[in-house]
Order: structure tokens, then C-alpha cells, then sequence
């Protein structure tokens, strides 16, 4: 008798068919991309004053406070002539890349204001340019490029 239940029980346990299917590792690559949200990071572009900022917000908030400083210091050091008082806000697309480089992505200015100010792109430019280093924002560990829109207001007398 026990030898039948041990030969029924081994029968048992082997006939159950255990299906498996194998998942590559592209496939779960793109089921895992398919659910991330790519317009959020994970961690913000950073200068190495903000490194220590662990909360999202606090970290965006110094890296955008840092860029504004910079941008406001340059453009402070420039002695434009204009005819007329300006008082505008453009807004800079700013592009800080997966390798930590400052681009301007794109730049809505008033055409009034670019009549006045014809260097102002250039100045923008040189602005960014003169920024210091920059850690890009980084999704899972990954860095990845980001696009910031900073409003600047100019004034002028």
C-alpha cells in the first residue's frame, strides 16, 4: 500500500504540466518603459551648491534660483542704449542635456523688445555658456535631458 500512494504521489507530482514562459529582456524593457512617466525626473539638474537638496521641489527651486542669479548678473554687467523704457518679460526654453550642457532650446521675445534690444540673443547666449557646471537630471539613475521655461523680465531706462 505505501509503495502505490508513493508511486501515485510521484506520478502526480511529474504529470503536472509546469508551464513557464520566458520574458526577453527587451520585452521587459519596454513594458517597464511603457509605464515610466518621462516628463518627470527623478532627480533635477543640479549645480554643486544644490547637490544636497534631496527634496524634489528644493532641488528644482535652487537650480532654477542659480540659473535666474547667473543669467541676471550677466546681463546686469551689459551697458545697452535704448530709445525708450522698457519694462518686458521674455521667456528662455532652457535645454540642460543628458551630459550636463546648457542649450537654448528657444526664446520668445517681443518683437518690440528685440528691436531695442538686437543683442539680447547674444547676451542669452554668453549667459549660459558662462554657467558652471552642471549635473543633469537623472531618471532611475539614468541621465536623462530636461527643458526648463524661465520667464526673465527686462527692464531699462
Amino acid at each position: 500500500m505505501k509503495k502505490a500512494l508513493l508511486v501515485i504521489a510521484v506520478l502526480v507530482v511529474f504529470s503536472c504540466n509546469f508551464e513557464t514562459k520566458k520574458i526577453s529582456s527587451e520585452e521587459v524593457l519596454e513594458l517597464e518603459s511603457r509605464s515610466l512617466n518621462w516628463k518627470e525626473v527623478d532627480q533635477y539638474p543640479a549645480f554643486k551648491d544644490c547637490q544636497d537638496q534631496t527634496e524634489l521641489l528644493a532641488a528644482r527651486d535652487c537650480f532654477e534660483r542659480e540659473v535666474a542669479e547667473n543669467i541676471y548678473a550677466y546681463l546686469s554687467k551689459q551697458q545697452p542704449v535704448v530709445t525708450e523704457s522698457i519694462d518686458d518679460t521674455l521667456y528662455l526654453y532652457l535645454e540642460i542635456t543628458s551630459a550636463g550642457n546648457p542649450e537654448i532650446d528657444s526664446v520668445q521675445i517681443d518683437s518690440t523688445l528685440n528691436k531695442q534690444l538686437p543683442e539680447l540673443r547674444m547676451w542669452l547666449d554668453q549667459s549660459i555658456n558662462s554657467l558652471p557646471k552642471i549635473y543633469p537630471a537623472s531618471k532611475r539613475g539614468v541621465p536623462v535631458s530636461s527643458i526648463f521655461k524661465m520667464p526673465i523680465v527686462i527692464k531699462a531706462e
